[in-house]
């Protein structure tokens, strides 16, 4: 096991998931969880109990929300009818073992069990909005009831000291964005609705141990470009970006400025689910 501190391996297992990276390869749906430990550099035994413990603890996180009765209102008035599939498209905030979409799976397993609502997560740490238009025909496919977008953050990563532009162009953010909504209207009919990406706290993920590593920037006002192109459809947006406000945020963030602890993550199924539970 490589020389990590228990933050940097929680960081690890949160942040990637190998068997996800390399599912397109013939071999990918085979690798085994001492494998997928190995590609982190972890040691199997602690792997396969952090693994379990971050799945606990989006089950607790659902249990605190559903505590709250007008949470459990808000779930029985979702515009899901029984055996309803759920998608949700996004990057390493979704592909996050104790994520908003594990939390979402376990409330709705919890509140909802006879309904047999499901929710899967189609998410690789590091993904664009352009990654989203490969993986986007395999999502269609399974002919989702809804499609919940929260991708797009990486976007306006930029790389290197002195970055002159975003990974993926703003205006190019919105034509892939254009190209998600045309081929749900073409080929399905699911529902979707827009989940914009949260601000970061753009000093953390500079100076972050393994983010610096990479080169890895944000600025804020980029990220707000991408949630200001979700607004430009007229349609049915969670405006995280507007929500999760300075003062607040950086509770919600791990060291790294970046990505969301299980307070976080809670926070933001909790939002999805009162934006989601007003649609008819």
């Amino acid at each position: 096991m490589m020389n990590m501190s228990k933050e940097q391996m929680h960081w690890m297992v949160k942040v990637f998931q190998p068997e996800k990276t390399v599912a397109s390869l013939p071999g990918g749906t085979s690798l085994t969880e001492a494998a997928r430990a190995a590609l982190l550099g972890l040691d199997p035994g602690y792997y396969a109990a952090e693994l379990a413990r971050l799945t606990a603890g989006a089950k607790n996180a659902a249990q605190e929300l559903l505590a709250d009765p007008h949470v459990g209102a808000m779930v029985d008035r979702l515009p899901l009818q029984a055996g309803a599939r759920v998608c949700a498209l996004g990057d390493s905030r979704t592909s996050d073992p104790q994520s908003w979409a594990a939390i979402l799976q376990e409330i709705f397993s919890a509140r909802r069990p006879a309904d047999n609502i499901s929710v899967v997560a189609s998410a690789i740490s590091g993904d664009t909005t352009t990654h989203g238009l490969i993986r986007i025909g395999e999502v269609l496919a399974a002919a989702p009831d809804w499609i919940l977008f929260f991708l797009g953050l990486n976007d306006a990563r930029t790389q290197g000291g002195e970055p002159t532009k975003t990974i993926v162009h703003r205006e190019e953010t919105a034509r892939n964005l254009a190209e998600f909504r045309s081929r749900i209207t073409r080929e399905t009919k699911a529902r979707h609705i827009w989940v914009t990406p949260v601000a970061v706290n753009e000093d953390r993920v500079t100076n972050h141990w393994a983010l610096s590593h990479f080169g890895v920037r944000f600025r804020n006002e980029d990220i707000a470009e991408v949630a200001k192109a979700m607004h430009g459809f007229g349609d049915a947006v969670v405006d995280l970006f507007e929500r999760f406000d300075a003062s607040s945020l950086d509770a919600l963030l791990m060291d790294d400025g970046l990505h969301f602890t299980e307070n976080g993550q809670r926070r933001i199924a909790l939002e999805v689910l009162r934006s989601w539970s007003d649609l008819n």
